[in-house]
């Protein structure tokens, strides 16, 4: 999708494609509001804006779409294929690593509720496995705000995808 049609799709048209950038509908609102975009650092910077502007609530809403690193998500819609791109990496670990991995997962939502969220592209499992097991010293407040900011660098990278730069 280009930014022309991104900028005259009809409002539900365009609000899918947001989601699949982000999965927090709060976001996809706000973005769909903010059209039309004069170019697409408008529309990374608005996303960017709109993103620190929600409520944690709706962060932990873009959280529960990701699956668990090392697993891949189901489905075809582009969502889906996004994010088995992005953990790549994570799909070729050994079973030791895979193992580790899928641990730290429970062990990370066991204490913070939510899934880890990691701006996986480029990363080995073994990178994100050590990234995990760090984030779990984090308290809970400043945790919250780390998978944010992780939040905030897939959904760049996807909004680059979908606009077809990324």
């Amino acid at each position: 999708m280009d930014l022309a049609r991104l900028n005259t799709a009809p409002a539900d048209e365009a609000r899918e494609r947001f989601l699949e950038c982000c999965a927090a509908r709060a976001w996809a609102d706000a973005m769909v509001a903010a059209r039309p975009f004069p170019d697409v650092a408008a529309v990374t910077s608005t996303a960017d804006r709109a993103w620190w502007n929600l409520e944690e609530r709706d962060w932990l809403e873009a959280f529960a779409a990701h699956p668990r690193i090392g697993e891949q998500a189901a489905g075809r819609n582009r969502f889906a294929r996004w994010s088995r791109s992005e953990q790549a990496e994570s799909a070729d670990a050994d079973r030791s690593i895979a193992a580790a991995l899928a641990a730290a997962n429970r062990e990370y939502e066991d204490r913070f509720g939510h899934v880890f969220v990691v701006f996986a592209t480029g990363k080995t499992a073994a990178e994100m496995l050590d990234l995990c097991r760090t984030r779990l010293g984090n308290d809970p407040e400043a945790e919250i705000r780390a998978a944010a900011a992780e939040q905030a660098k897939i959904t760049d990278l996807r909004l680059r995808k979908l606009l077809g730069i990324g």
